[in-house]
Order: structure tokens, then sequence, then C-alpha cells
């Protein structure tokens, strides 16, 4: 219970970190940010297997982790400078010219933890298969995670991926979906409806489990049940629940705070409902 409230704190200041970074510059994507804090904060601090200190690109011996939307970079961006992978002064920078913290990652810019760019939705499985598929012709044990929104599984590159997945075995991936049911242009149901995205899933052969996003505990215990199921022969999928906007009352659970920047005002608001646990950068 200890390590639990642990996170909670640290997902409480990196709330507060994307909220201050999409208002410094007016721009930015709030929403799916604040509705994954909590599965970044568990993966990273609690999960993934890796060296903050030591990072390269090709991740031997490490486990791999791929953000396939990544419009919530600033989400992603807190995360590693919190964990480790660079100062977390750097987060002043978020989307100003010439900085490494760009509105969508990019590994152009060398900046640590990140390995693609994924500004273009839909791309990030089919990365993950490769470097699943890497691992296993190499011997390396680790594990390849990915996140993944719901609206981006509307584009057929994806089903692609699910299925190369299956039919090579890659019992080596852990994808999981943000399905908080609303992209950019409204409810997912109404832009195009995903379905039984579950049922989907186990269909083209992978391992479907379930778990609250927005409940720490619950996305540990989630992660940790995806663990043991990993090298069995199927890769496994994550159908994780959360709100858009969790932690900040008027962004929660509306597409209206997709990629809106708040005010003043509205900054005002939201940090006053977000302890400062590990100090503002």
């Amino acid at each position: 219970m200890e390590d639990i409230e642990k996170l909670k704190k640290i997902a409480s200041q990196v709330r507060r970190d994307i909220v201050r970074m999409v208002h410094a510059q007016a721009s930015g994507h709030p929403g799916g940010s604040l509705g994954c804090t909590d599965f970044m904060v568990a993966l990273y601090f609690s999960v993934l297997e890796h060296e903050p200190k030591n990072f390269d690109m090709d991740g031997k011996n490490q486990d791999l982790f791929f953000l396939s939307n990544g419009h919530i970079s600033p989400v992603w961006y807190s995360v590693l400078a919190r964990s480790g992978y660079f100062d977390v002064r750097e987060l002043s920078t978020f989307r100003k010219i010439n900085s490494r913290l760009q509105g969508h990652p990019t590994p152009a810019e060398h900046l640590q933890g990140i390995r693609i760019a994924s500004g273009s939705l839909g791309q990030g499985l089919s990365v993950a298969c490769g470097a699943a598929l890497g691992k296993k012709m190499n011997g390396d044990k680790k594990l390849v995670f990915t996140l993944h929104g719901d609206g981006e599984l509307q584009e057929g590159q994806n089903w692609e991926a699910i299925m190369f997945a299956a039919h090579n075995k890659l019992d080596n991936i852990i994808a999981t979906v943000d399905y908080n049911g609303q992209q950019i242009d409204g409810p997912v149901d109404k832009v195009l409806s995903l379905g039984n995205l579950g049922a989907k899933w186990a269909a083209f052969g992978w391992d479907v489990l379930e778990m609250n996003g927005n409940d720490m505990a619950d996305v540990i215990r989630g992660l940790n049940e995806a663990k043991s199921h990993a090298g069995k022969g199927k890769p496994v999928v994550i159908i994780m629940k959360t709100e858009m906007g969790m932690g900040v009352d008027f962004m929660v659970g509306t597409h209206k705070w997709h990629g809106k920047a708040p005010s003043d005002e509205q900054l005002a608001s939201a940090l006053d409902q977000l302890p400062e646990t590990l100090g503002d950068y």
C-alpha cells in the first residue's frame, strides 16, 4: 500500500507538469495525457525494467516502451524527466522553438528515452513488432510495451500488426489500449465505433486483459498480470478504461480537452486540485 501511495503522489506531480506545460505554450494535448498518467507512472516507476542513466537506441537487455499515440507527449516527457532520463527543468521548454520537447516526440532531437517519432497515429504497434522480433532473434528475454489510443485503432495498419504479432508468436509484446471513448472529433462510438474491442483482439489471436487505468492499484495489478502471461505463445493486450482529463474536474470525460490549453484561471483551478509532491520545475 505504501508503494501505491508513493506512485499516487508522483502521478499528482506529473499531472501538475502536464497542465503547466500545455498552459505555458497555449498548445498541446492535456486530456489524454491526464487520463494516462497513472498508467505511465506505474509503468516507469514500478514495472518497466529500464536504465534511465544508460539509455541507448538498442535497449538490449532492457524493456522497451513505444508511445503510439504521440500527441500525449506531455505525460511522457514528465515521466521521462521525473524518472531520470533528463533534467526536470527542461520541461519548461515544451513546444518552444528549438526545444527537444516537440509537440510530438521525435528521436531526431536525441532526447533520452525516445526511440521513434510518433506524430502519425497507427504506427506504434508495427514498430513494436519489429523490436519484439529482434529481441527474440537476439535471445533478449526483456519485454516490449506499447500504448495506443482507442481512436487510432480505426486505422488499418494496426490490424496488420495485430495479425503479424499473433502469427509470429510475439509473446514478448504487451500492448495497452487507452479506452477512454473520446477522440478529437467526438465520442469514438459516434466517429467510428470499435464494437467489442476485446473480442476483436482475441479473434486475432491475442491474450486479452482489462484494467481500470485511473486506479493505481489496479494498474499495477493489470501490468503484473500481463507480464505473467508473457512468454506463453501469444502477444498480450490490456484494454484500459480511463477518463480523458482525469484529475481535473472540468476536463474529465469530454473530447473538448483533447487538444486545448487551459486559460490562466483554469490553470489555477487545476493546480488547486493537484497537490505538489515532488516540486514544480
